[in-house]
């Protein structure tokens, strides 16, 4: 009888084992020591699993971070919803947790610091193999009763937890481009201050927001949900209220919609501008952190001084390059915006943080942009 009651009890503990994994966990103040207490996501057996109700989305032209592919995911307590607005990221409940994970395909089976440009793996049902994958940082962003709060975590030798780092970190790489050249640099893991470098888009009241989850930035065919426009999914599922309409219902030009900046049947002025606000304009807005500048760099400003054309820098010193203005029609080598995100000096390079390489497809599109304006600075 005790050895059908042992076996039994091995039967539960492996059927324990194998069940689905739990819901996330919100944590109301604090700071949790890793990444697992959060209960978000797991990485067992060569997967990267999400847990219930932690829902994957991606935006239709990210940030970029020294090619690092990048997990978002967003967690909603049960029952509540984020609301729409139109320019602005989606208010979100108390209880949200966003996150994203930082990683790069690596070139050999053991971790040498050798990473490549490479595609995403496949991520469908919620999970995503690991194999000749790097996990390298889960940044999150938790909206708790005071506000958000920005909490980064550094992934471990084993890859089996990312463990809290408040003070950053930085880690010695070397990036494989496509075409074949080794480049070294540092990957730079933020400290917490630094997170809200970005994430306070406000100058005045300096409060952390979300960046990225825009009506402009998620009105996309969903990656994750075959056949069906993201923000479509988002409201369909009840994440999402308070939209005027659907892409569905009124065609995605009715709603805010950014270009990817790789789709060449997009125009040129839309990739450009696409990638200039995913990468610029929570800073370069009239209450960014870069409101002094004089540069509106959102989508709905028009061309012109105000954008950057015939504009001289307000104080970019060293920055500048030599250059007379930001943007002169037609001459991307005389343009300061094609220096700045070219250079990698710190104190010139743009943006300021969350960088060490240049992007150099991203500058040759802009460079693209400003070759074929008509006109010149006189």
């Amino acid at each position: 009888m005790r050895f059908v009651a042992a076996l039994l009890a091995l039967v539960l503990a492996a059927c324990s084992r194998e069940a689905a994994p739990s819901a996330s966990v919100f944590h109301e103040d604090g700071f949790p020591a890793t990444l697992s207490e959060w209960n978000l996501l797991s990485t067992a057996n060569g997967v990267l699993t999400l847990s219930p109700g932690v829902t994957p989305y991606d935006l239709a032209t990210p940030l970029f971070t020294d090619y690092a592919l990048k997990l978002r995911t967003v967690t909603m307590p049960k029952g509540t919803s984020a609301t729409y607005r139109a320019e602005d990221a989606f208010d979100f409940p108390v209880g949200t947790i966003i996150s994203k994970t930082f990683y790069y395909p690596q070139t050999g089976d053991e971790w040498t610091g050798d990473v490549s440009v490479g595609p995403e793996p496949t991520f469908a049902e919620g999970a995503m193999p690991l194999k000749g994958v790097r996990l390298v940082e889960t940044r999150l962003l938790v909206h708790r009763k005071d506000g958000w709060v920005a909490i980064p975590y550094l992934w471990n030798e084993n890859q089996s937890d990312a463990h809290l780092q408040r003070t950053g970190a930085a880690i010695a790489m070397t990036l494989h481009r496509t075409d074949g050249r080794e480049e070294a640099f540092t990957y730079v893991l933020p400290n917490q201050n630094q997170c809200a470098g970005c994430h306070a888009v406000n100058n005045t009241t300096r409060k952390i927001s979300p960046i990225g989850p825009k009506a402009r930035h998620l009105n996309k065919p969903s990656t994750f949900v075959a056949g069906v426009n993201q923000l479509d999914h988002w409201t369909l599922s009840g994440m999402l209220t308070g939209a005027p309409t659907t892409p569905a219902q009124a065609g995605d030009e009715d709603l805010p919609r950014n270009a990817s900046w790789t789709d060449e049947t997009e125009s040129l002025d839309a990739r450009a501008r696409a990638y200039l606000d995913a990468n610029c304009s929570h800073c370069h807005s009239d209450v960014g952190a870069a409101d002094t500048s004089g540069l509106d760099l959102r989508p709905w400003i028009a061309l012109g001084p105000k954008y950057g054309e015939c504009k001289t820098p307000v104080a970019a010193g060293g920055g500048s390059g030599g250059r007379p203005f930001d943007i002169v029609p037609g001459d991307p080598d005389q343009s300061i915006f094609v220096f700045r995100l070219a250079t990698t000096r710190p104190g010139d390079m743009m943006p300021e943080l969350g960088r060490s390489t240049s992007h150099e497809e991203g500058v040759a599109l802009i460079a693209e942009w400003i070759r074929e304006m008509e006109g010149g600075c006189g």
